[in-house]
């Protein structure tokens, strides 16, 4: 078991939630105290989700038998998709603002 996954998931999800969410999200009319514990919940959320993933049932096993090359490709189409979101996101708040 690698720790390491999920602390990093765990940490880059508390850092974006509650750097850009309550401000996001104060776009949308929502009072800040609604959006920073909509923030916090969604935090934990994904915290438990990741937990669950990299640390409750993992097995080693599995990664041993994926090869650095499909392991280095998921890597990369996880790199793309948050890339694409953030994007997405700083597009709708563009259009919020104008």
């Amino acid at each position: 078991m690698d720790p390491i996954p999920f602390i990093v998931v765990a940490g880059s999800t508390w850092l974006l939630c509650l750097s850009f969410g309550p401000l996001y999200l104060d776009l949308f009319d929502i009072p800040w105290t609604r959006g920073l514990l909509i923030c916090v919940l969604l935090a934990i959320i994904i915290s438990t989700l990741a937990y669950r993933r990299f640390i409750w049932t993992v097995d080693p096993a599995v990664r041993d038998s994926l090869s650095a090359g499909i392991r280095f490709h998921r890597l990369c189409l996880g790199g793309i998709i948050f890339g694409a979101v953030l994007i997405l996101l700083a597009l709708i708040a563009a259009v919020m603002i104008a």
